[in-house]
């Protein structure tokens, strides 16, 4: 029988990497009702590398066997959504699921992300169907038990599901957000005071205007008044809610081009009028959509080298990420 939830290492993992939890099928570990997988070839053969996989089954692990009847979620006449079997036999999951989701995220605090498998009654993201009492009519509103759980837990958590990530916009924000948590947990783990945290945040902050101005001025404003807070770790903890949902607005092509051109300012006095005059006609172009996000990055890293600055070199603007997931070619 599968390992139904455990630490998985996909390729000798160092200590180094960061704790994701994952659907145990999407590992390609055959235990979905059909007695099948989900291999997630991102997952597995792309993101490895970086992450050490926290895996769940969390329909075997209440004791279900593979193969086994499939699932469904059914909204019953109180219009609560209850975890039923898909063939109309006796048997309502839902208590045993939420215990041992409640039990089980209990134990993994530490995660920096979490994939889910798609459409799944347990672990399904959104748009999982739901059907009527009768069990006929249905539509795709829901979301999983188990994941419904893992975001009342832990509603700062990056939580994808497979099908979501082939979505290079969504892909590309889902790692963003993995890693920035993973560093500001382990800020809090290893060096976590006011000055420190105030540093972190000044490390994120063209990132962070990228994905929403607005939202930006108000976490400055709450970073300014830290020294209110009586308690560091409530201060902590409420800090992280704010800068993981601000992380979670999807980056657009505007605010990408309002930061390209802050950036472009530091170079002034450096560039030529021809220099200039190319830096801003590829951001132009970034702007227009002809070019990707690559493009002006690209020049513009070539002449941060040329020109060093520390504050732009601290700026977690330009790899939020390591570099090799290539994840932006294509934005």
């Amino acid at each position: 029988m599968a390992n139904v939830f455990s630490s998985k290492d996909m390729s000798n993992a160092s200590d180094k990497k960061i704790a994701v939890g994952i659907s145990s099928c999407l590992l390609g570990d055959s235990v979905r009702f059909d007695g099948g997988h989900k291999r997630f070839h991102f997952a597995v053969d792309e993101l490895s590398d970086y992450f050490e996989y926290k895996q769940a089954c969390p329909e075997m692990a209440i004791g279900l066997p593979t193969p086994r009847p499939a699932l469904r979620l059914v909204k019953s006449k109180e219009n609560n959504l209850r975890l039923k079997f898909s063939d109309g036999r006796d048997g309502d999951l839902t208590n045993e699921m939420v215990l041992f989701s409640t039990a089980y995220l209990n134990g993994i605090l530490n995660l920096s992300g979490y994939i889910v498998c798609k459409n799944s009654p347990s672990c399904g993201l959104e748009r999982v169907r739901v059907y009527d009492p009768v069990g006929n009519g249905n539509k795709k509103s829901g979301m999983g038990l188990f994941t419904e759980q893992l975001i009342k837990r832990m509603p700062w958590l990056p939580v994808e599901e497979d099908g979501r990530l082939s979505d290079p916009h969504i892909r590309e924000n889902f790692i963003i957000r993995v890693f920035a948590l993973h560093e500001l947990n382990e800020l809090k783990k290893n060096s976590f005071n006011r000055h420190s945290l105030i540093e972190f945040h000044a490390r994120y902050k063209l990132l962070l205007l990228a994905h929403s101005q607005p939202l930006y001025r108000e976490l400055g404003r709450f970073v300014a008044s830290n020294n209110k807070w009586e308690s560091i770790d409530s201060y902590f903890d409420e800090y992280r809610n704010k800068f993981m949902n601000l992380l979670k607005q999807q980056a657009t092509r505007r605010n990408h081009t309002n930061v390209l051109m802050h950036i472009q300012g530091y170079f002034k006095r450096y560039l030529t009028s021809n220099q200039r005059q190319a830096l801003s006609k590829l951001i132009l172009e970034y702007r227009q959509g002809i070019q990707p996000l690559l493009a002006p990055l690209t020049l513009i890293m070539h002449y941060l080298s040329e020109y060093p600055d520390d504050y732009l070199n601290n700026q977690k603007y330009f790899h939020p990420y390591p570099q090799s997931l290539r994840l932006r070619y294509g934005l």
